[in-house]
Parts: C-alpha cells; structure tokens; sequence
C-alpha cells in the first residue's frame, strides 16, 4: 500500500499545480466541445475518492454534502465556482491523503462494500478500490492536460 500511496501524492501533487497556476476564471473555462472544466475534474476526484474508499467502506466521508453533490458522478459543472470554493478543494486536495493514510494505518477500513464502476471495474476490497482511485485520477489528469490547450 506505501506505493499506492506514493502515486496517489504525486497525483494530487500535479492537481496542485493547476490550482496554483491557473486564474479562477481559467479555472472556470468549459472549452468549445468539451463538457467539463479544470475545477469540476479537481473536484471530482476528491469527492469519488472518499466514495471509493469511506462510503464503500461503510464510513462517513470528510467532505461537505453540497461539494459531493456539485462534483459526483454524472455531474456537470456551471462554470461559476467561486474562489472560496476553490479554496475548499485546494485544501482538501491534500488533507483527504493525509487522513485517508492516517485512517488506514488506523486500522478504521474494516468492511468493503463491492461496487462495480460505470467504467466496467468490478471492485471487491479496499485494496483495489484505492488502486482504480490511482488510474480514476490519471484518467481526468489526461482530461485536464487536454483542456488546458484551450486556455
């Protein structure tokens, strides 16, 4: 699990940088032809990170009902997020690695809910709920490497 980890930082390391180097209104833009933007994909992984690995779990996740809401699955984004709110994500970005890493040598994750994702992955165990977490947030990396092309 310390590469899992390991990974995990690195990517939350690189949603870091957009974060840091893009205005609120670059991180607002929904280009031409493309469904979502910077912040909603930021926000998205937070929030399907604490449903892979707490809510499956049968634990309560540490975000905000209104953030889970705004970033599920199937969500789309308004483009009107506000500073505030990126500074919410910004902060949860890198403390739900650190309570989740705190949690899990805890010994908290006792039970794992099976899910099977829309993307066909069919998950049994915290273990590999946590490792499609990894390539989840690789995906919409990808997605954000795209769209900054357009800014």
């Amino acid at each position: 699990m310390e590469a899992t980890f390991r990974i995990w930082q690195t990517s939350r390391g690189l949603y870091q940088n957009f974060l840091d180097n893009y205005s609120l209104e670059q991180l607002n833009t929904i280009p031409a032809g493309m469904s979502n933007n910077l912040i909603w994909n930021i926000g998205h992984v937070i929030v399907s990170q604490q449903k892979l690995v707490y809510a499956l779990s049968g634990l309560t996740m540490h975000i905000p009902d209104s953030l889970f809401e705004k970033y599920q699955n199937g969500s789309r984004p308004d483009g009107k997020t506000t500073q505030a709110e990126v500074d919410e994500i910004k902060k949860l970005l890198s403390e739900m690695v650190e309570k989740t890493k705190a949690d899990f040598e805890a010994g908290i994750f006792k039970e794992f809910h099976p899910y099977q994702t829309k993307t066909g992955f069919h998950l049994e165990t915290l273990k590999e709920a946590m490792e499609f977490n990894n390539y989840h947030e690789g995906i919409h990396l990808g997605i954000m490497l795209q769209i900054k092309k357009f800014l």
